[in-house]
């Protein structure tokens, strides 16, 4: 199995380590859904109504960087400095204040696209929208209003991002929140607009509300298979090209113990079990059984654990079906070499033949 960063894949998963690389999912079976490959605009997209252009710019996205033609993305995204604030994102290392040190450690870590706001690529653009696929982020959670408050508005339109040479537009939507009806409208409307421009679309879907934080030691049900993988389906109707969700974190019945919404006991009985692997299984089960492509979120920066976790994180991507990884802050909170080997790492596990799908 490959080395990463000097290290093997078995040994940055730890006592994981063989549960992870052996186990098979026996809820959804592999042969159930659509696994990633390097022909699936051909085999899936050309059957769609998504517009000539927009498969060309999906197939430029799969093809870029160390990861082009297999199937799979690595994707650095830097839209903190507006989600937790510049000083929250980029005091860890002051050199990621400057926009085009971004896109230049997508290119150094051979990422397949940089995403980001219209600030950073715009100032970018005309000096690398050539080099490197760009996927700007039209919407924001604006963190500087007093009291704190969360709601997704929009910072830049779906034609900003064609002028500046994007490549697609990703946008966010906090399922189960309040504005989160406004946010499917926007949301909807402005990836309508992107495909009528050729453009892909990628949508992260997470949740979002008080109700679903721990209480008394319970579970964290933001990051519950069953509403994370909801809200994945909910992503794929709206015609998201691609899918970011956070990896799940718990198999605890989210709909029964809330109360809310509808599920069924077969779900938890036989279609996911307590095994990461089978958890992630299920969210790309709720996109349309891997027809469209999740990726996981490589999660906040937590400093020397950085590198197993990520590695960690592409292994159960990998082996339940997903495409890839999504990591911003693990790679751009540490010195410039240091994030692009983290990359490569995570790129790494995707690169590696004898890690299959379970």
């Amino acid at each position: 199995m490959a080395t990463t960063a000097g290290r093997s894949i078995e040994e940055l998963l730890g006592d994981e380590g063989e549960a992870l690389l052996t186990h098979t999912c026996e809820t959804i079976p592999r042969d159930r859904i659509t696994a990633p490959g390097p022909t699936w605009v051909d085999d899936v997209m050309t059957g769609s109504d998504r517009p000539v252009p927009v498969l060309r710019s999906l197939q430029t996205l799969f093809d870029h960087g160390r990861l082009g033609g297999t199937g799979y993305v690595s994707i650095l995204p830097v839209d903190q400095g507006i989600e937790h604030s510049a000083a929250a994102s980029f005091a860890p290392n002051p050199e990621f204040f400057d926009p085009v040190r971004i896109v230049e450690l997508a290119i150094e870590g051979g990422c397949n696209a940089v995403a980001s706001t219209l600030g950073t690529l715009g100032i970018a653009s005309r000096r690398y929208a050539h080099r490197i696929p760009f996927m700007l982020k039209i919407n924001h959670n604006e963190f500087l209003s007093y009291p704190n408050a969360y709601d997704q508005i929009m910072f830049a339109s779906v034609k900003q991002a064609w002028e500046l040479g994007a490549v697609a537009v990703g946008a966010t939507i906090y399922f189960g929140s309040p504005e989160s009806k406004r946010q499917i409208v926007e949301v909807s409307q402005a990836f309508a607009a992107a495909h009528e421009l050729g453009m892909a679309t990628v949508l992260w879907c997470y949740m979002r509300n008080s109700a679903f934080s721990p209480k008394d030691g319970g579970p964290d049900y933001h990051v519950a298979a069953d509403l994370t993988s909801q809200a994945n389906h909910l992503g794929v109707t709206i015609e998201a090209d691609i899918i970011k969700q956070k990896l799940p974190e718990t198999a605890a019945p989210g709909f029964t113990d809330l109360k809310f919404g509808k599920t069924h006991p077969r779900v938890y009985s036989e279609l996911m079990s307590d095994n990461p692997i089978d958890q992630t299984r299920y969210q790309v089960a709720n996109c349309y059984m891997g027809r469209i492509p999740l990726i996981n979120s490589g999660g906040a920066s937590a400093g020397d654990s950085d590198l197993a976790e990520a590695v960690r994180t592409a292994v159960v991507n990998k082996r339940a079906g997903g495409a890839g990884l999504i990591s911003g802050r693990k790679a751009f909170q540490r010195p410039f070499a240091d994030g692009a080997a983290l990359l490569n790492a995570v790129q790494d596990v995707y690169l590696d033949d004898t890690i299959t799908l379970a």
